[in-house]
């Protein structure tokens, strides 16, 4: 099969280039691909962290996709639906995760002269607005089918547009950040203690993911346990550093508020005892397929699929509500009953084997097929 690719690629930087570059090996291996990329994937003054591209010190690897559609510009519009009903292929392949796409992306699928698919990350926004719905109802109507990667985005999507053709396929694992190192390697490292219990929130700072609340629940946890802070602000990181700076135990909090490079990666959830998602609202999330990859069990809240891709399968455990309190239960217990840990590491062990990108892959080209 003939598949084209249009999402963000390198040199843009971030989760969802990541994913597309997995994508774009995955289905290269049994089809002819070819990837498309954003000349401008967002305005400077929408998007709130330091840069949308990779640096060299990211040490990204390069994907080779042509930067063409630039969202704000209609009449790249056309020029990218014209170059890829130029290519021919038999499917196009896009990645949804909010509103700001639903004009450009949505107009390409209407005039690529194919089939397309859509990987949906989100279908209405962590943070929405008034024109989230009429937009994506939009982009959803222009396409053919749609990959749901947890359970409330399939919600969302039959939602906005019933009967739409559709299948539910789990976030597959990140593999390409090494293997784990050792413990006191990955403290030495990192300047942490290894005989404490280590938290870690890891990935990009927003107001949704409820870094705060997993502060408040620090405040009272005893002096055995340590907080690993690792991911870039978007937007100010002011209140919570006078959250920490507040905290009895703020020696304890150790901050890396920077993009974390895929060579960095390893050391934090090496270093670690346990991820927290304290999250406010969500879908999926793309940190529970790096936990994976490094045999980390999660504590997670009961908000959007993360009971269902996680709780559920048995490789984390879930606090009721997003708040400081059912957070900071739920790691004292997870602490207090060692059969948690083997049996979150029993689970992660079927997942891993489950969630390979050669089975999604393989399962999105049989559902193209079908519609």
């Amino acid at each position: 099969m003939r598949i084209a690719l249009l999402s963000s690629f390198y040199p843009l930087r971030g989760g969802i280039s990541q994913f597309n570059a997995s994508l774009l090996e995955g289905l290269g291996k049994c089809n002819d691909t070819r990837a498309y990329s954003f000349s401008r994937q967002y305005p400077d003054f929408l998007f709130p962290g330091k840069t949308q591209y990779v640096t060299p010190e990211d040490e990204a690897i390069p994907v080779k996709a042509q930067a063409i559609l630039d969202t704000v510009n209609p009449l790249s519009w056309i020029k990218t639906a014209r170059t890829i009903r130029a290519w021919k292929p038999d499917l196009l392949v896009m990645k949804y995760w909010m509103s700001w796409f639903a004009p450009s992306l949505g107009y390409v699928a209407r005039h690529a002269g194919c089939k397309s698919v859509v990987v949906l990350d989100n279908v209405i926004p962590h943070e929405a607005h008034w024109f989230d719905k009429p937009l994506t109802r939009y982009f959803l109507k222009g396409c053919t089918g749609f990959v749901s990667m947890s359970e409330h985005v399939e919600q969302d999507l039959l939602s906005l547009r019933p009967g739409a053709p559709h299948i539910l396929l789990p976030h597959p694992l990140y593999t390409h950040f090494g293997p784990r190192m050792s413990r006191e390697e990955a403290a030495a490292l990192l300047g942490t203690d290894p005989d404490k219990k280590t938290l870690l929130f890891f990935g990009l700072i927003r107001e949704y993911k409820g870094l705060d609340i997993l502060l408040e629940a620090f405040r009272d946890l005893p002096g055995e346990y340590q907080l690993i802070v690792a991911g870039e602000p978007y937007g100010s990181f002011d209140k919570y550093q006078d959250i920490i700076d507040s905290l009895p135990g703020k020696d304890r909090v150790h901050v890396f508020p920077d993009y974390i490079r895929d060579s960095e990666v390893k050391k934090f959830f090496s270093a670690a005892d346990l991820a927290v998602l304290p999250y406010r609202s969500a879908t999926q999330s793309g940190i529970s397929a790096i936990a994976y990859h490094f045999d980390l069990p999660m504590v997670v809240t009961d908000v959007g699929g993360l009971k269902g891709t996680i709780g559920d399968r048995g490789t984390g455990i879930v606090a009721p509500e997003p708040s400081p309190r059912a957070i900071r239960e739920e790691i004292l217990r997870y602490f207090a009953d060692p059969t948690l840990r083997e049996s979150c590491l029993e689970a992660i062990g079927k997942e891993k084997q489950r969630l390979g990108w050669d089975r999604f892959c393989s399962l999105l080209t049989d559902f193209a097929a079908t519609l």
